[in-house]
């Protein structure tokens, strides 16, 4: 073993610099695990290795909508893991908000860029080292905007979807290589993408008083290692899909039964819609 993770378990974590990337960095680095943490914030990501401790990590900067500057960041985790993946988890994300046609076409495809063809990046770079350990895990996260698609982050929402039916997809696929796909929908996550997602319609913005006062319901304000739990609990089984908070399984379910009501309930909810 020539490489830092000398031996431990390894987790490769894209927008691992902060939110819910670093939440779950800090929380496998409590458990022994070796953590490679990747994102477009290097300052954020040096806070990080110095919070972990340089022996236990590898941090790098990353464009993951570069596929070969994922090839790199992939070629320098091998190097310290001895050629092994346990945990990949495609968690980069951004978020652009607003009515469709206010959204500009460019900030849509960028939209496009990071929050799915990043996630088909990093599996394509990652799979040799998934094959290559027993009872890996390719894990991504989703959003409960795939639950249903939301109005307002339209093309955010359809990017969900598309790592929730790839998750679902491979899940089938990627049994034959003895890797298991599972993903997460978070809700609403107290996150640096929930106060800083772009508003192109009247370009307003959360305030800190009202998502403090988000205590209650199934879209209730709640921290990042939330999240991070459910990417530790789902290393251990083989559940697909992971709801933070778990009730948000049954917008999934109601939408089947009760289409109507659900688009009512979440057409109410927008401001201007009338």
């Amino acid at each position: 073993m020539t490489g830092k993770a000398r031996g431990r378990k390894s987790i490769f974590i894209t927008g691992g610099a902060s939110g819910i990337g670093r939440a779950t960095a800090k929380l496998f680095h409590g458990k022994g695990w070796f953590v490679g943490a990747f994102d477009l914030n290097e300052t954020a990501l040096a806070s990080l290795a110095q919070e972990l401790g340089n022996d236990n990590c590898i941090t790098r900067k990353l464009d993951v909508t570069d596929k070969q500057d994922y090839e790199n960041a992939i070629a320098a985790f091998a190097a310290e893991t001895d050629g092994r993946m346990d945990i990949l988890y495609n968690n980069a994300g951004i978020g652009e908000s607003g009515w469709f046609e206010d959204i500009p076409y460019e900030a849509t495809m960028r939209l496009v860029q990071v929050n799915f063809i990043g996630v088909l990046n990093g599996i394509y770079s990652a799979l040799p080292l998934l094959k290559a350990t027993p009872n890996s895990l390719c894990f991504s996260t989703s959003s409960s905007s795939a639950t249903h698609g939301m109005p307002r982050i339209a093309v955010y929402s359809a990017t969900k979807f598309a790592v929730k039916g790839l998750t679902e997809a491979l899940g089938i696929e990627f049994a034959r290589h003895g890797i298991r796909v599972a993903d997460t929908l978070p809700g609403l996550i107290d996150t640096p993408i929930l106060r800083n997602t772009p508003n192109r319609t009247d370009g307003t913005k959360p305030t800190e008083d009202q998502l403090k006062s988000q205590t209650r319901g199934t879209f209730r304000l709640m921290p990042p290692e939330a999240v991070a739990e459910a990417v530790w609990g789902a290393y251990g089984t083989d559940k697909t899909h992971w709801y933070v908070p778990p009730e948000l399984v049954w917008i999934d379910r109601m939408k089947v039964f009760l289409p109507r009501y659900i688009r009512g309930k979440i057409g109410k909810s927008l401001p201007g819609s009338e």
